[in-house]
Parts: C-alpha cells; sequence; structure tokens
C-alpha cells in the first residue's frame, strides 16, 4: 500500500490534471463498454488510492467490493434485503395467469437487441430476408393472378358479394390451404408466401382478401396445426384445405373485445348416460368472419367442472373447440356491416349446445389451454394478414397517386410538379417503401420459426396505422375523382376498409400501449422479466443474478445515453454503411436512451407504469421506430444498396427518427419522477428540441421521390412490386396505366414543342394545332405526333369519373352493368391540351 501511495503522491503532485482526466476517461470508457463489476472495483480502487483518500473510506469501499463480487457473501448481505425491501414496498407489478401467458407467448427477437441500449447491428443486419421459391412464385403468378382477374370489386360491393366464380376458385386452388402441411392437404407454403397472396389480392378486392386471409389466420387450421390430436389433424386439415369445410373462429363478445381473457362463453363438462365425457356450451359472439356460411366453428370458451371430473377443480379455463355448425343450438345466419364492406362479418349464438369432449383441439389435454393457444397463434398471425393488407393498399395508392399526378393536368402541367401534390405523394411512396421493408423483415423472423409476440404487435400496428395516413393523403391528391364511387374509382374501397383492420386481432389502442411497450417491457428487458419471476417464487440466486445484471445494465445505458447524446451519435461503434452508417449510430444513441429511460419509467412507477397507458405509449412508438429504421436499412442493404434508392432511405430513416424524438418529448414532458421531472422537462428536453434526431419532412428528397415514383421505371415497378395490375386498359387501373405510359413516353415531344414555342419557332397556340405544326416542321416526328394525340386521348377517359342515372343511383337498375358515363366517355371526340 506505501508504494503505491508513493508512486501515487509521485504521480499525482507532478500531473495532478493529467491524472484526474485519465481517472475520467477511464470512469467513462468503463461505463459506455459496460465493463463488469470486477473491472470497476479494480479502477476505482485505483482512483481512490491515487487520491489519497482517508484509510476509513478506503477500507469501507474494498469491504464494500469484496462482498459485491463474491456472489454468496452478495446474496445474503445486499441481495436478500434488497429482494425483501422490493416485496414490501410493492414495486414489483402484480402479473395475473392471463397476463403471464401472454408474457410467455412466442420469443423475443429483434426487439431484446433494441431494448438493450447497445444494439448488436451486425447480427440485425444478418437476419432472414425472405424470398419466394418457384412453386410460390407460380401459385403467385398463376391462380392467384387468375383469381384477381375474375374479381370485380365494384361488382362485390354492388352486389354485396363475392361472385360464386370466385368462391369456387378459391376452394379450387386449396386458397384456405396456404398454412396447412402437405402432408394433410395443403399448400404448406411459409408466411412469405401467405404474406404474398393476401398482399396482391387485397390490391385488387379487399373483401376478397379478408376472405381468404382469415380461415389462413387465427382459426380451426392453425390451432389443429400446432395442437390438435392427430386424428383431428387428419379429419379436419384435409377438408379446411380443400374448401370442404368453410371454418371460422369465434372469440370476441358484447363484453371481451381486445380483452379476450374475459369472455363469457361457457362450457361445463358432464357424464353422459354412456358414461363419456360431454360438454354443455352456451355462448353469445359478435364480429365473427365467416360465421354465417361456416361448417365448422371455433369456439373460445371458459371451461367449468362442477364434479371435478377431470380432477383438475371447477375452473379448468379457457378452452378452444371446434364446432359443427349444424349442431343443435348453433345460431348462424345474421351478419353485421361492417362500414359496407361485403365481407362475412357476423354474430353467432349457442344455446345449450352438447359436443363430446373430443371437440377440444387437442382433446382432453387440451382442456385449460386455449389462452395459451390463443396468445401463441396471435404472437404470429399478427405478422402476417393485416400488415400485408395494409402493404398491397400502400403499394397500390402509391400506384393510383402517382399516374393520377401525372395525368391530371391544373395551369397547364401536371399536378404531380406542384410541391403541394409532392409532399403527400412522397410521403404514400416512402411509406410505401418503409411498410415493405418491415413487412419482410418481420416474415424472416416467422419463416424461421421465431414468434415474436411484440415485433408481429408493431407490424400490425403500425402497417394498419400507417396505411390509414397514405389513404388520406391518397384521397388529398385524388381530390374529386377519390370521392365519386364507380367502377373508375380505385381508392375510395380502400378508404372505407382501411378502418376495419385497426380493429381486429388487438385493436390498436391497446396493442400500442399494452402489448408493445406493456408487454416488451418484460419480455425485451434483459432482466426485468426474471426479476418479477424470482420475487415471486423467492428464489434469491435468481434474483441475485438478475438484479445485479439490471444493476450494471442500468450504469451502462446512463453513460452510453449522456455520451452519444453530447456527441449526437457519433462515440457509436462505427458500422461500415457508406451514406447511412450515420443512422446506425442515431439507433444506438436512440436505444441507449430508450433503455434509460424505460428503466427510469419502471423503478419510479412500479406496477402503476401499465396504467399510465400515454407514457407506455410513447415509449411503444420508440421501440416500433426502432424496428422500423432497422427493417429499412437491412431492406437497403439486402437489396444491394441501390444508389436510386437513397431517396427513399433518406426520407423515411429521417421520419423515423423524427417520431422517435416526438416520442421522448413527450416522455420528458410527462414522466412525474421524484427529484428528476425538472431535469426531464428542462435541460434534457431543451436540448433534444435544439438538437433533434431528425426533421420530419425534407424538401430535397420529397422532391426527388416524387419526381422517381412519376417516372415510367423499373425503380417504380420495385417500389410497388406484388399487386395486382391488370392488363385489360377497359379497367380502372389498366386504363389509368396505359395513360400514364403513354403521356411520359410523349412528354419529349411535348417538350421539344414548348421549346419550339419559347425560341419563336412555333407560335403560341394550343391543342390538335401545335401538335400538326410541330410535326409539319419536322420538331417532332409523325410518331411523335402520334403519342400526343394518343396520349390526350387517354389523359381524357384517366380524369373522368362515374355518374349515373336515378335508377341507376337508386339501385332500381342492373347493379352490375356499367354506368352511362362510362360508355360516353369512350365516344368524346378526341382533345390535345398542351
Amino acid at each position: 500500500m506505501n508504494m503505491f501511495s508513493e508512486f501515487y503522491g509521485y504521480f499525482l503532485g507532478a500531473n495532478f490534471e493529467v491524472f484526474a482526466t485519465t481517472s475520467v476517461v477511464a470512469i467513462l470508457i468503463l461505463g459506455f463498454q459496460g465493463a463488469p463489476l470486477l473491472a470497476w472495483t479494480v479502477v476505482v480502487g485505483a482512483i481512490l488510492i491515487g487520491f489519497k483518500i482517508p484509510v476509513v473510506i478506503l477500507s469501507a469501499f474494498l469491504i464494500v467490493a469484496l462482498v459485491s463480487n463474491i456472489r454468496p457473501f452478495r446474496r445474503i448481505l445486499i441481495s436478500n434485503v434488497v429482494m425483501k425491501i422490493m416485496k414490501i414496498l410493492n414495486v414489483i407489478p402484480h402479473i395475473s395467469e392471463t397476463e403471464r401467458t401472454a408474457l410467455e407467448a412466442g420469443v423475443v427477437w429483434a426487439e431484446a437487441e433494441l431494448f438493450s441500449g447497445k444494439p448488436n447491428f451486425k447480427k440485425l443486419m444478418r437476419e432472414n430476408y425472405p424470398s419466394l421459391n418457384a412453386e410460390e412464385q407460380a401459385f403467385l403468378d398463376g391462380p392467384v393472378e387468375k383469381l384477381c382477374s375474375i374479381i370485380d370489386d365494384w361488382k362485390v360491393f354492388k352486389d354485396r358479394e363475392i361472385s360464386k366464380e370466385a368462391w369456387d376458385f378459391i376452394k379450387k386452388e386449396k386458397f384456405w390451404g396456404m398454412i396447412i402441411p402437405k402432408e394433410y392437404g395443403g399448400l404448406g407454403f411459409t408466411a412469405m408466401c401467405h404474406s404474398e397472396v393476401i398482399m396482391k389480392i387485397s390490391s385488387r378486392s379487399a373483401p376478397a382478401a379478408i376472405t381468404v386471409m382469415v380461415p389462413n389466420s387465427l382459426g380451426p387450421a392453425e390451432l389443429l396445426i400446432h395442437y390438435g390430436t392427430e386424428a383431428q389433424k387428419k379429419y379436419y386439415l384435409p377438408r379446411l384445405a380443400c374448401g370442404e369445410e368453410i371454418p371460422c373462429f369465434a372469440l370476441t363478445e358484447p363484453g371481451a373485445g381486445s380483452d379476450a381473457g374475459s369472455i363469457q362463453a361457457e362450457g361445463v363438462l358432464f357424464k353422459g348416460k354412456d358414461g363419456k365425457l360431454y360438454m354443455r356450451l352456451n355462448w353469445n359472439k359478435r364480429w365473427i368472419t365467416l360465421a354465417a356460411i361456416s361448417t365448422i366453428l371455433g369456439l373460445a370458451f371458459k371451461l367449468r367442472d362442477p364434479e371435478n371430473l377431470l380432477g383438475r377443480g371447477e375452473d379448468v379455463g379457457i378452452t378452444c373447440a371446434l364446432i359443427p355448425s349444424n349442431t343443435e343450438g348453433v345460431a348462424l345466419g345474421r351478419r353485421h356491416d361492417p362500414l359496407g364492406v361485403p365481407f362475412y362479418n357476423c354474430p353467432t349464438q349457442g344455446k345449450d349446445v352438447v359436443v363430446s369432449v373430443d371437440a377440444i383441439v387437442g382433446g382432453i389435454e387440451g382442456a385449460g389451454c386455449g389462452w395459451k393457444m390463443l396468445m401463441e397463434c396471435l404472437a404470429a398471425g399478427r405478422g402476417i394478414s393485416l400488415p400485408a393488407q395494409s402493404v398491397g393498399g400502400t403499394k397500390l395508392i402509391a400506384r393510383i397517386t402517382s399516374a393520377h399526378a401525372t395525368i391530371r393536368k391544373q395551369f397547364g402541367i401536371s399536378i404531380g410538379k406542384f410541391e403541394g401534390i409532392e409532399q403527400p405523394l412522397a410521403r404514400i411512396a416512402g411509406f410505401a417503401y418503409l411498410m415493405e421493408a418491415f413487412r419482410r423483415y418481420t416474415l424472416g423472423a416467422l419463416d424461421k420459426g421465431i414468434k415474436p409476440a411484440v415485433v408481429t404487435a408493431i407490424a400490425k400496428y403500425n402497417a394498419t396505422e400507417l396505411s390509414r395516413k397514405v389513404v388520406n393523403d391518397g384521397m388529398d391528391i385524388l381530390g374529386g375523382a377519390g370521392i365519386s364511387t364507380g367502377p373508375r374509382n380505385l381508392i375510395a374501397h380502400a378508404y372505407m376498409v382501411t378502418p376495419i383492420g385497426i380493429t381486429v386481432e388487438g385493436a390498436n389502442i391497446m396493442t400500442r400501449t399494452l402489448i408493445i411497450f406493456g408487454q416488451g417491457a418484460l419480455r425485451a428487458h434483459p432482466y426485468a422479466f426474471e426479476e418479477v419471476s424470482s420475487i415471486e417464487k423467492n428464489d434469491l440466486k435468481r434474483f441475485d443474478k438478475a438484479f445485479w445484471g439490471h444493476i450494471g445494465h442500468i450504469v451502462r445505458n446512463a453513460f452510453r445515453s449522456i455520451l452519444l447524446s453530447v456527441s449526437r451519435g457519433w462515440l457509436a461503434p462505427y458500422f461500415n454503411s457508406g451514406r447511412v452508417g450515420k443512422y446506425y449510430r442515431r439507433l444506438a444513441w436512440a436505444s441507449a436512451s430508450f433503455a434509460i429511460m424505460a428503466d427510469i419509467a419502471m423503478g419510479s412507477l412500479g406496477g402503476k407504469l401499465k396504467m399510465k397507458e400515454k407514457i407506455t405509449g410513447r415509449f411503444a412508438d420508440i421501440l416500433s421506430w426502432m424496428y422500423i429504421g432497422t427493417s429499412i436499412l437491412r431492406r437497403f442493404k439486402a437489396e444491394g444498396k441501390r444508389k436510386e434508392d437513397l431517396p427513399f432511405v433518406h426520407f423515411t430513416m429521417n421520419h423515423c427518427f423524427f417520431e422517435i424524438q416526438k416520442a421522448f418529448d413527450g416522455i420528458f414532458m410527462n414522466l412525474e419522477v421524484p427529484f428528476l421531472s425538472w431535469f426531464f422537462k428542462g435541460p434534457i428536453r431543451w436540448w433534444g428540441n435544439v438538437n433533434a434526431m431528425a426533421n420530419e419532412d425534407n424538401d430535397h428528397h420529397t422532391h426527388k421521390i416524387a419526381s422517381l415514383i412519376m417516372t415510367d421505371s423499373t425503380q417504380r415497378d420495385r417500389i410497388t412490386q406484388g399487386i395486382f395490375i391488370p392488363k385489360n386498359s377497359q379497367e380502372a387501373l389498366g386504363r389509368l396505366e396505359e395513360a400514364f405510359k403513354v403521356i411520359k413516353r410523349a412528354e419529349a415531344a411535348d417538350n421539344k414543342i414548348r421549346h419550339a414555342v419559347k425560341s419563336g419557332k412555333l407560335p403560341k397556340i394550343r391543342g390538335a394545332q401545335i401538335v400538326a405544326m410541330a410535326a409539319e416542321k419536322q420538331i417532332i416526328t409523325k410518331e411523335e405526333q402520334n403519342d400526343l394525340i394518343r396520349s390526350e386521348e387517354l389523359r381524357w377517359q384517366a380524369i373522368q369519373v362515374d355518374d349515373f342515372s336515378q335508377e341507376e343511383y337508386s339501385g332500381h337498375g342492373d347493379s352490375a352493368s356499367t354506368p352511362a358515363s362510362t360508355i360516353k366517355d369512350r365516344e368524346k371526340p378526341m382533345r390535345v391540351v398542351n
């Protein structure tokens, strides 16, 4: 000790400032890197010795350090006391059995890295980025393309049903068997293919997409595949795959919507005269897709065993069973009307319905396991159907609005050249790029067999919310053409169906506030769930490991958050990604700040946090946008880092960080923490606002994106890849596409004429006359003259909207007939407007 003291005394006497600076740097490095406790002990001890701290204090430090580093001592002397205090103060939130089942459903994945405060981007960038195999691509190019061509969405809405031809084709081609393994007669497709099918059909007709996607989502097939007995699988799955059985799944009730654990449907076990076990079921369900036409009804109910026939007590728990729809007491046939969208959405009741216990999914062993089944299936299902439907609609709107903004002229120029149109148009195209990125990134996990409940909730919530913004922007761009319904209107039905997605598979408000962060805070956090479980089980050894790991986690993230905030992310380890490298650094910064603020919120509010839904919602937004940003960077890397995609990457990443910053501001202003609230509202928020991570919009980027999406190019095709585009130019989208392509081809000739007018070679006149003069003077070729004339004919036809006679409007005429306006528009004389 004397030798050390003499050395440090000499060193300090000569270089006090150097020693002090070195000490501070050493502490910062330890904190930033998350050094282990032993390293802290050695370095801090050396610093204390060097500064000649009194022996009493130094001795106390060494005793505490010794106890802290020797685990058996630490458990007894420190961790045991902490655990008892936490129990007395009720710091740990109470977790009900249903909440625990939901928490344990699925696994953690990329969200755990983002929750850590120190994400491993090399690992995240190696995650699976899926594609279709040859068989799946053939299904997309064949049966899916054919189904889309069969469906007339206008007719579906007018007739209030999908045509018999479409129904028969869906059954014949096994659209309801996409998730069913081939060994049971299904198609055995990947999650990626499942999603691609729904995305493509959604771009054609939402009612058709819903009809196909629901049997492939949470329902009898999904439950049987994972939990059914072999006998149940062999009997039902082949019949479901070919459409011989039409399934539905009855979960939601008047008093149990998003809170599915509150269902009142009941089954009572009893022994029949034959000595076998039966159930007497009663239920009242609503909002059940396909129920009115179903032949097999999946039912979630609470099973009671008043005679204790199973030996598990009276309350067995939530159970799932398959009930043939023709069973006595089952009431079907009525329908709801969800915003006029004509898919089968129905109520169903059951009165004293008696079935064998063999109807329980998984047989008698599956009794009481229904909640677990539902949570695990939803953990995967949320990431497929609804994101696919939303992305399909978004890509379609990007295609429609970019064509319309090119075709439609005001003041003599295409409206897409106005900055007021550029902004929403760029937002639509940018969101199409963004949504495809996290759709595919999420599917990569699902196709590896991973069921990340938090990530799929992020995908479902953000896909449906972003599609709502997209359709509103689309309406703004289309104006009157968007509100006048008829065969020509390609956006009105998308506008009608958009709110439906936000209500199902967990209403979006609940998904955001309770699942993404409420569930994520315990599951994705590296230590929180382990701490809760160990306290509940009074397991001191587990608690000690989790608690001290959590302390290290907090210390590391506190240092990282401060240093990355001061450096604006530049101290984050460099990730060699060229022009997008700064986004990795900003994500690392966001992750560190998110992690420490989440710990502060959980530590200060404890069990009260789950009721503070405004706060949890903001944390959910940060986690969501960090995940979305990660998926954008993964897409850019997986697709070869295309230079032409950089405007999309810059715009979408800036939007991610804008949303992250907005959520942080809300947390800083509203998180009430003793002695710290003033600090969040003052210095921290001020620093964040003055140097925000990003702006919502960048005019340079939006201009580039709008220009790119209004260019007839392979890039436009890639951004909208996977949607159905009819080849028939007599259909609305086919007509729009033809007009767009011809008008883009004629732009060069139009520019030649404009330059000729400016130079005085042509007079300032408009219409067909100047086009003829330009051709005569060989300013344009004959072919270019024809293109200009044809482009104006197509432009005129494309901007028409439908109108109806009073009889047609009232529905007394032939609802399937084409409105008179559509016929008359084709007979209008050609006009040329420059």
